[in-house]
């Protein structure tokens, strides 16, 4: 039933320690890929604690290859579903990722390009991810080990604690490390979504560390139902969650989302201090760095033009100019900031290093403010710019002032 916990575990040690908080989310795609409920699981392999590629799994026995939990791994799994997958419309898929992956698939079925009906999300806690490269400079700088040292880590009430290979932890202030410029990505520190209960399952550690086991929250009726039914199969242990372990969850949930309005406050404060004339002149800086690679564009899950108006011959942006001018930077921003999920694939890609999340997601949040639409939760519910509300006629203080656009 929808809003039932549980605390679970795989039957199998080998798998229980590998996968560090129970295995229960890959007994659960062994259950489903067993039982043909799936034809396929989506989700992420290692190839080292810092580095990760995408997965499409067929075989139960390949399952365990993607067990454990990769800190500085961001794929890019909704837009492999869009694009090379077919948007699963002719296959049954399991489909495992975090928060801004399991919105991303809702936000790509809403413009018809991937068939939800096909698609069981199983969703990952998380608080957040680090580039490879800041990650090692970090164990090394502020932690004072080897990278390669290094196993694990997890983020818990603003502490960053990494796990050596020997089992010793060492903790530091998330803040502090995150103010010398270390620890999470830019998107991640802004995000305020720990818990994908957007998906059919909620998978995470919190509530479950002492008894090593995983912690499941049920977010819809079919994922009630494979749950009961994976158990029945006797794929997994479970217990219900005391009320302790339930409130250490929900305080942990709580101050993660602190943490993502503290970041969400300082990113965007400083640009809105500046006027107009001001906010208009930074951006145009940011945009004349930008050497028309477009990947931004291939990199967004969200974006889903058949045809791209920013495509060279298609009359909007002058074929061949770099940079291309700041209008091929603000065209791509408005086309996705109604559906931007904060995912930073757009800022991962950018060779010149152009704060293109920070931008979009804070016109996102502005937009929000006015519509009330948060993107990727209702698949019902269209995004702004694909409806118009009578009340939208009755708001006075929009002023447009071209003025500040000369030059």
């Amino acid at each position: 039933m929808k809003g039932d916990m549980y605390l679970a575990w795989s039957k199998k040690e080998d798998l229980r320690e590998k996968a560090g908080s129970g295995g229960a989310l890959t007994e659960i795609l062994k259950y489903l890929l067993e039982s043909k409920k799936v034809d396929v699981v989506v989700t992420v392999k290692p190839i080292t604690l810092y580095h990760g590629m995408p997965a499409v799994i067929t075989e139960p026995k390949d399952l365990i290859d993607s067990a454990g939990v990769f800190y500085c791994v961001s794929e890019n799994l909704p837009r492999l579903v869009k694009e090379y997958l077919n948007g699963a419309f002719d296959m049954k898929m399991a489909f495992v990722g975090r928060s801004c992956d399991i919105r991303a698939v809702i936000e790509i079925a809403k413009r018809n390009k991937i068939n939800l009906e096909n698609i069981i999300l199983l969703g990952l806690s998380c608080t957040g991810t680090l580039s490879p490269a800041v990650a090692k400079e970090m164990a090394e700088k502020e932690f004072g080990v080897n990278p390669e040292e290094v196993a694990g880590h997890h983020i818990d009430e603003g502490k960053l604690t990494l796990i050596l290979n020997d089992g010793k932890e060492i903790t530091k202030d998330l803040k502090e490390l995150e103010e010398k410029g270390f620890g999470r990505r830019d998107n991640c520190r802004r995000c305020e979504v720990p818990i994908p209960r957007m998906a059919d399952l909620a998978f995470g550690r919190w509530g479950g560390e002492k008894k090593k086991a995983t912690f499941i929250e049920v977010c819809s009726e079919r994922g009630g139902e494979i749950l009961n039914s994976a158990i029945q199969a006797g794929y997994l242990e479970t217990e219900k969650p005391t009320s302790e372990e339930i409130k250490e969850r929900a305080q942990k949930e709580q101050s993660a989302i602190e943490l993502a309005h503290y970041w969400q406050e300082r990113d965007f404060g400083e640009y809105k201090k500046m006027n107009l004339e001001e906010r208009f002149e930074y951006w145009k800086s940011q945009f004349n760095q930008c050497i028309k690679c477009c990947g931004c564009r291939d990199a967004c899950p969200i974006c889903y033009c058949d045809e791209c108006v920013l495509e060279p011959g298609r009359g909007v942006i002058k074929p061949g100019a770099v940079p291309p001018g700041w209008t091929f930077s603000i065209i791509r921003a408005f086309h996705v900031s109604d559906s931007c999920l904060n995912c930073g694939q757009c800022q991962e890609v950018c060779p010149s290093n152009i704060p293109l999340s920070r931008l979009i997601f804070m016109v996102n949040r502005e937009i929000k403010e006015v519509f009330g639409y948060e993107p990727g939760v209702e698949l019902e519910e269209k995004p702004p710019l694909a409806r118009f509300e009578e009340k939208e006629k009755l708001i006075e203080e929009i002023e447009l002032n071209f003025s500040a656009l000369k030059g």
